[in-house]
């Protein structure tokens, strides 16, 4: 199929675009989204001061307004009115793809449901940077993003992971990436894994080998610095099953959790794949302990 000629393009008439921008290097814009950047009578910004520094990169004008995840609700009327009344308004954020573990999702979703044409602008990515150079298979693979802070949420999200079969993905700060390998060694057990830091930027780096390893390496390092896009290899049929401890499962959900005994063995007993009666028995007992 032959590339379409920049008269071919779709991008007539009002729409919200969604625009990809770079996640490090500033040379990763598509001629595209500049084109839109220039074109659009309004951009829909994370931090307007942040995407001030691309659009003086490249000398575009256009008017800002910050949209971010604390006034996404409230401003996304307002930019979906704009759309309406005949202009076209472009959202980014921070770095990479919009909606993509950062906001946007409440724009697109309202705009949708009113009829608003949606148009996304493709570019950089850390998910399909860091998947793309990992070296791990990629035929299916599971996005997972930020993993919540309480630890019940965590552990119960960790315990879903352990079973696929495929690469997942997820993304951590600097400061939680040890802890962050060393649940995962702890439910998982010691699976390949790449970790990949300062996508794109001058000091880019491929960290290659299981999770321990790359914890072991973290850990000799007097600090870690740049975001982390951690890709784990998936289950195997000869890996060793995981070994629960129950009552440690059990405690920290009793910590996180104000459920009654018998909902809370209820779920526990489905994540574990555990017997319910076994559970609640545990449940009962640990709850008097407390």
């Amino acid at each position: 199929m032959p590339f379409p000629s920049p008269s071919d393009k779709q991008d007539d008439g009002p729409a919200l675009y969604i625009v990809s921008t770079p996640i490090g290097n500033l040379e990763d814009i598509t001629l595209r989204a500049l084109r839109i950047l220039k074109e659009v009578s309004l951009i829909a910004a994370e931090d307007t001061r942040h995407t001030r520094k691309l659009l003086s990169a490249y000398e575009i004008t256009t008017r800002m307004t910050a949209l971010h995840e604390h006034n996404e609700e409230e401003r996304a009327s307002r930019v979906i009115d704009k759309v309406l009344a005949g202009e076209s308004v472009a959202l980014v954020t921070d770095a990479g793809t919009p909606c993509i573990s950062d906001p946007g999702y409440r724009l697109v979703s309202a705009a949708s449901r009113q009829g608003v044409r949606v148009v996304p602008v493709p570019g950089a990515s850390a998910l399909l940077a860091g998947l793309a150079a990992a070296g791990l298979p990629t035929d299916a693979f599971h996005y997972q993003g930020f993993l919540p802070k309480k630890q019940g949420k965590r552990r119960d999200i960790l315990s879903a992971l352990a079973s696929l079969s495929h690469t997942f993905v997820l993304y951590e700060a600097p400061s939680r990436i040890e802890r962050l390998l060393g649940e995962l060694a702890d439910v998982l057990g010691d699976r390949p894994a790449v970790l990949a830091r300062e996508l794109t930027k001058r000091h880019e780096e491929f960290l290659r080998g299981t999770l321990s390893s790359i914890a072991g390496e973290l850990a000799s390092r007097s600090s870690v610095k740049g975001e982390c896009t951690l890709m784990v290899g998936g289950a195997t049929e000869s890996a060793a099953p995981v070994v629960v401890d129950l009552d440690e499962e059990i405690r920290r959900a009793l910590a996180d959790s104000d459920e009654s005994p018998s909902r809370l063995a209820k779920s526990l007993a489905k994540r574990l794949g555990l017997p319910k009666g076994e559970v609640y028995d545990a449940v009962v007992r640990l709850s008097g302990d407390r």
